[in-house]
């Protein structure tokens, strides 16, 4: 189940290879997510200290919960995967300037996860041709609706 997608990173990059993390997060984080509170048009993946990053990502507090807490909407979260794997992206991000951006927030068995994608940036030309593909499926696709009536 989707909460929330990050459709510009389709867009902005190429992605390669797609991984899920979990997300280290706090009780009112969660509840705001199931909510749907959250967007991560404008989030990113870091590296620190050999370990994953979520920054950018907005989740907006409910007004119900916790009033004793100031939370912060903001804040950088941690990545829950595999050592192999971050030692991978790790290499993949510094040496061949791939860049991990995330792609969606779902629940899965209960839990928040985090699609991130190990991407490589698209120029302008490409965006441009990606436009117009998009476009001419656009209009064959009107253009078969008009022919079954």
């Amino acid at each position: 189940m989707s909460i929330a997608d990050n459709k510009k990173a389709f867009f902005d990059y190429f992605i390669e290879d797609r991984y899920e993390a979990g997300l280290v997060l706090e009780g009112w984080e969660v509840k705001a997510i199931r909510e749907g509170r959250v967007q991560i048009k404008e989030a990113y993946v870091l590296v620190r200290n050999n370990e994953l990053y979520l920054f950018g990502a907005h989740v907006s507090a409910l007004t119900t919960t916790s009033t004793f807490s100031h939370p912060e909407a903001l804040r950088s979260r941690k990545l829950l995967l595999h050592r192999a794997e971050i030692d991978k992206l790790i290499g993949k991000v510094e040496r061949a300037g791939f860049t991990l951006v995330p792609l969606n927030l779902h629940m899965k068995k209960g839990r928040v996860k985090c699609e991130i994608g190990l991407a490589k940036g698209k120029k302008q030309h490409d965006k441009r041709a990606t436009e117009k593909d998009r476009d001419a499926k656009r209009e064959v696709n009107q253009a078969m609706k008009t022919n079954r009536r």
